[in-house]
């Protein structure tokens, strides 16, 4: 009985593996993929949306959205945002996750990759999630094996960020294990930057506090810098960008001694 449930519990993994990467997935696939019965896959996907890990839908499933999202629905700005490098963000989300060890306690800034983290990081147990993000911390809402602390402060337009002093002095009261911040613009000599001043604030923060410091950034934002500075390149551990990031964006990166991993 032990082993079957560590079988089913494995390929639930596997089933939401599949999922952050390619944004659904569908009962015939992962029938053929991981060599069982459709009515098991169906099983396995019932099992998933009961924990509210995944929604069901005809002929398969997709990720679970909070409700928060449900008054920019219809929003043009945010819709293009949102699916702006999809693909590259879900990859890095998932890469990122796997630095992550169970106990350990995490910070993700706000934005559209470090949601992807959030999402892959329902994969493990005993995390402490930091986040100045609404979105990220109702991700969380009904996990019974991760524990959420949003920090305080006012609420900015944008991408659902809590910014401000009561923000800051969250994190300032925070050891934190290892910190994912999203940039607006990253470059050697600029390093990393943000498009707003409070944001950049914050995401320092992020930084001072954490003992590993990584940068999730899809290849648009290399090269570029935005108006407000967060913290000089050399202030981090590592850049997880994705592969479509040329050879040529990465080299000045790469001549500064800076880690850099694709996903």
């Amino acid at each position: 009985m032990a082993v079957r449930k560590q079988v089913a519990s494995r390929r639930r993994q596997e089933i939401l593996q599949d999922l952050l990467l390619a944004g659904d997935v569908s009962v015939n696939e992962l029938a053929e993929q991981l060599g069982v019965s459709a009515t098991t896959v169906r099983r396995s996907l019932r099992a998933l949306e009961e924990q509210g890990l995944l929604r069901r839908r005809h002929g398969g499933a997709v990720p679970i959205e909070s409700s928060l999202y449900e008054h920019f629905r219809y929003d043009a700005d945010f819709q293009e945002r949102d699916q702006l490098y999809a693909d590259e963000k879900r990859r890095i989300g998932l890469a990122a996750s796997e630095h992550v060890k169970d106990g350990d306690i995490v910070a993700l800034s706000a934005g559209t990759t470090t949601t992807q983290i959030a999402r892959a990081l329902k994969l493990h147990k005993d995390v402490t999630i930091v986040t100045n993000a609404l979105n990220i911390a109702m991700e969380f809402a009904r996990s019974t094996t991760l524990r959420v602390l949003l920090t305080g402060g006012y609420v900015s337009g944008g991408w659902f960020s809590v910014l401000g002093p009561t923000s800051l002095e969250t994190i300032a009261d925070t050891e934190i294990d290892i910190t994912f911040v999203g940039v607006d613009g990253i470059e050697p000599k600029s390093g990393l930057t943000a498009n707003h001043p409070d944001e950049a604030d914050v995401n320092a923060a992020m930084i001072r506090q954490a003992r590993r410091k990584v940068v999730v950034a899809d290849h648009s934002k290399l090269g570029r810098t935005a108006d407000a500075f967060v913290c000089p390149l050399h202030a981090v551990d590592l850049i997880i960008t994705d592969t479509g990031a040329t050879d040529e964006a990465l080299a000045p990166f790469r001549s500064k001694k800076i880690s850099i991993q694709q996903a």
